[in-house]
């Protein structure tokens, strides 16, 4: 599976846990550390939880079976991250979401898809 392919995958499961403003940002142009970010935010640690499982569930699923290479943070964090080598998911809450300014960070990617 390509990394734009990944990414999009990601972002569909997000939208099916009902995560709210999803983004996809292009990085290939500005970064190697990876290829594209999918950022989206969940209403409270319920959901960051259902978010993070779902993922990495419906990752693992079919003939591909990708796992992430780490993950890092948790539910109560407001932040967790998974990172599958060409494409990083960022979970966040509000709050964090709002404190980190990733988007802004990050702004010279190209945003490929944003669903709010």
């Amino acid at each position: 599976m390509d990394s734009l392919a990944l990414a999009n995958k990601i972002a569909d499961i997000a939208l099916d846990k009902q995560a709210s403003d999803i983004l996809i940002l292009d990085l290939t142009d500005i970064t190697t550390i990876t290829d594209y970010f999918v950022i989206c935010s969940g209403d409270n640690r319920r959901q960051l939880h259902a978010l993070e499982s779902s993922i990495q569930e419906e990752m693992k699923k079919g003939e591909e079976r990708i796992l992430p290479l780490s993950s890092e943070g948790t539910p109560e964090s407001g932040w967790i991250l998974l990172d599958y080598n060409s494409v990083i998911v960022h979970l966040f809450s509000e709050d964090m979401r709002d404190y980190y300014e990733l988007e802004e960070l990050w702004d010279a990617g190209r945003v490929v898809a944003r669903i709010q």
